[in-house]
């Protein structure tokens, strides 16, 4: 072996560029001066890798049990902004997608699971359950809109504990099968930041809301009995830094600390399915792909930039603003579904005011006992500036909203001026996300937009592509890029650490180069 010079870089020969761009083939190179060259075997080589196609990555068990051909997912995004179309179309390109169900009505939502069912009737798809610590009866709602309409899979985000309604989800359908082995009818894949959350999710179901459960008539004795034996989910996701609910975690500490975490637990309960680690947060590039299974994850998560794709629920004008922005271009601001807790997701703030306005709508909460209370220059800013209407009248809307929504927090409005702030305030957080989504001209610099850095990555990536224009980037054509130069990068790299560091860029392949270099074909 001999280290390669670093003063310079040979220009790297036809054939052996194209055979290591050949995913399903072997290679074995010989040095040939300060060149490389194709040798004609293992045993003549000097650097050798094995096929490494896409649909190997990751766990092949992940691909077995839930029923895809890649390791790839594409997680929920509020508001529908994960669409049916976007959901659909990463499912055709057999991958996994998940429907963006938080903010919506359960109307709305069973509309979605019937177009789904129409367009993917033995296809891979999912539906999010969101925790709402705000509005229980809404989480309940969906949880057994999902339980009555038979979806088997579902994405739990934003838990900060375990609540009924995704034990109850979890738990129903549990039976025995014929060689002993629980089976599970109902499948859930959690999205965590932090140890002691997902420490509730690879753990039994906690015996007290069981034994609740099974009380209310929930569940069945049996179903009671046998959830010792199941986890509340095999798969969980570490959600690093991600657009959106985030703790803001690098991935480099995240995953690797599930993944310890994960073998302890398995090796304590011993379940009949070992558990499992996938990544989100931060995946925008080949590398990022590649570091993350390198890490140990059995699948990997996007967000940020599948809302950029035109299979997604927002508007072209946000399309727009996130295919500009770089990776600085994001900050923290405060959470409309959990405002009064001070939570805070990630937003986009290059183009949009909004991050500035929502911080100070919490600033102005925490400085106040009720609306009455706000000096005059601050309520002639809300109403001139970020309402553009009389407060008088935002509140009016907000009693109109929740009257239909759950009518409690409109008693609790009368009752509570605290609150009352707190829910007129959070008319301009809910509003922002819908106006992005609609694209309403008038309202574009209060657009709130969820997203990470990893949108910032994915455009320093795509830059001088086809990729870089918005209307080009399609859900199936991202993933497959990804996929096809994460397993690029990786086999790079085995050929790197022998020494052959070659000159191969990775860049984003239009279709027809895609479909020439990418196969399908399943490897045990």
């Amino acid at each position: 072996m001999h280290d390669p010079d670093p003063t310079s870089t040979p220009a790297l020969p036809t054939d052996v560029a194209d055979a290591v761009c050949d995913l399903d083939r072997a290679v074995a190179l010989r040095r040939a001066g300060p060149a490389w060259a194709l040798a004609s075997g293992q045993g003549d080589a000097d650097a050798w890798t094995p096929p490494l196609a896409p649909a190997t990555l990751g766990d092949p068990a992940f691909r077995r049990d839930l029923g895809v051909d890649y390791a790839y997912v594409a997680g929920a995004m509020a508001n529908g902004i994960a669409s049916v179309e976007l959901v659909e179309a990463v499912g055709r390109a057999g991958m996994l997608g998940f429907f963006g169900a938080a903010g919506l009505d359960p109307d709305t939502v069973a509309a979605a699971i019937d177009r789904l069912g129409r367009a993917l009737p033995d296809g891979p798809c999912g539906f999010n359950l969101i925790h709402s610590p705000n509005e229980p009866a809404l989480e309940d709602a969906i949880g057994r809109l999902y339980e009555r309409r038979g979806v088997r899979l579902v994405e739990a985000s934003a838990f900060l504990d375990l609540t009924p309604a995704i034990v109850r989800y979890r738990l129903q359908g549990l039976r025995r099968g014929p060689d002993g082995r629980v089976i599970a009818q109902n499948r859930v894949v959690a999205k965590v930041s932090r140890v002691e959350v997902a420490t509730k999710f690879w753990s039994p179901a906690p015996a007290a809301i069981v034994a609740a459960l099974r009380a209310a008539g929930d569940i069945t004795p049996d179903e009671a009995a046998l959830a010792a034996e199941v986890p509340l989910a095999e798969d969980v996701t570490a959600e690093a830094d991600s657009g959106g609910h985030t703790d803001n975690r690098p991935a480099l500490a995240l995953v690797p600390t599930l993944v310890a975490l994960r073998d302890r637990l398995q090796a304590e309960h011993r379940y009949a399915t070992p558990l499992r680690v996938g990544a989100a947060g931060g995946i925008g590039t080949p590398a990022a792909v590649a570091a993350a299974f390198a890490m140990g994850a059995a699948y990997v998560v996007t967000g940020s930039i599948n809302q950029a794709c035109v299979e997604s629920g927002s508007s072209d004008r946000v399309r727009a603003m996130l295919a500009a922005c770089d990776q600085a271009d994001v900050t923290m601001a405060p959470a409309a579904d959990m405002f009064e807790m001070g939570v805070k997701v990630q937003v986009l703030k290059r183009g949009t005011m909004f991050p500035m306005r929502a911080t100070k709508l919490y600033d102005l909460y925490l400085r106040n006992a009720s609306l009455d209370t706000l000096a005059p220059g601050d309520r002639n800013q809300l109403e001139t500036s970020i309402f553009r209407k009389p407060i008088d009248d935002v509140r009016r809307e907000t009693e109109t909203y929740w009257q239909a929504r759950d009518p409690r927090q409109v008693d609790r409005m009368r009752s509570d001026p605290k609150h009352a702030m707190a829910l007129v305030f959070q008319w301009y957080l809910g509003q922002s996300s819908r106006w992005a989504n609609a694209g309403e001209p008038t309202r574009a610099i209060d657009y709130q937009v969820w997203c990470g850095p990893a949108m910032g990555a994915f455009n320093e990536w795509t830059r001088g592509t086809p990729l870089a224009e918005p209307t080009a980037r399609t859900v199936g054509h991202v993933a497959r890029n990804l996929l096809y130069n994460a397993a690029l990068t990786t086999r790079l790299q085995w050929l790197r650490a022998q020494g052959a560091a070659l000159a191969i860029a990775t860049p984003p392949l239009d279709e027809p180069t895609l479909n020439r270099r990418l196969t399908r074909r399943m490897h045990a």
